[in-house]
């Protein structure tokens, strides 16, 4: 299995409140994990929420040999999810905090996805790329029942509004895919940093191209920021041995 993952703060902002992991080897009852959090609530705040949801959910799943991968994963953001929220009600400094928080792990030649927020997965196959996560976003569930469309979400006033993130709400709903892969296909776990810079098709242009996975990725963080850099851009890029 191949990897790489890169962070990057962008041109405007002046943190970087986006966190990324990447591990082919085993945390507790994951055969390998990788994931993408991006931080909500105010500069101090949001680094705060994306660290601590990242280093709590690592810490409670490597304590967590033996058990059921999915069930595992699930009781590791629900904890960060209550402790974050917790903490927020006590703080005026970190009321509202919250992350997104996408992740993947691989086993055989299946993956399974975890999903809260807009922080996006896409699977890259020969024929097209997929998003296989739904974004938790005010315009996105507009699109979803009928009541706009994916052209006037891009230029909706709400098109940041998240409406599920890890810490937000006291009992956080987690989606979760069962996704079956093919030895040619390319995984993407990212910000929207980056999916806000550059399009679906571009993407797709990147990760069919030839280039190292390394390159890849540091293509498409400059691609982000050569359009604007408004936000902070991660991006984990996953070659899959199947």
């Amino acid at each position: 299995m191949k990897f790489f993952s890169i962070t990057d703060r962008g041109i405007i902002r002046q943190q970087n409140q986006d966190v990324c992991f990447a591990s082919a080897e085993p945390i507790g009852a994951l055969p390998n994990f990788f994931f993408v959090a991006d931080g909500m609530g105010g500069e101090k705040a949001g680094q705060y929420a994306s660290k601590t949801a990242s280093s709590l959910i690592r810490g409670m799943l490597e304590m967590s040999s033996g058990k059921e991968p999915i069930k595992a994963l699930k009781e590791a953001i629900e904890y960060a999810n209550l402790t974050i929220y917790t903490e927020a009600l006590e703080s005026e400094e970190k009321k509202g905090m919250g992350t997104t928080f996408v992740s993947a792990f691989l086993k055989d030649s299946h993956m399974i996805v975890s999903n809260v927020g807009d922080s996006r997965l896409y699977v890259s196959a020969v024929n097209g790329l997929q998003q296989i996560t739904k974004d938790h976003s005010f315009v996105d569930e507009l699109v979803r029942y009928g009541k706009g469309t994916e052209t006037e979400a891009k230029n909706h006033p709400k098109r940041h509004y998240i409406t599920r993130a890890v810490g937000a709400e006291k009992k956080i709903e987690i989606d979760f895919f069962d996704v079956e892969l093919d030895s040619s296909d390319r995984i993407i776990l990212c910000s929207d940093g980056l999916t806000n810079m550059v399009s679906d098709e571009e993407i797709q242009r990147v990760l069919r191209s030839d280039a190292p996975i390394e390159e890849q990725a540091m293509y498409l963080v400059k691609m982000a920021d050569d359009n604007g850099g408004n936000d902070n851009i991660t991006v984990v890029i996953v070659e899959p041995e199947i």
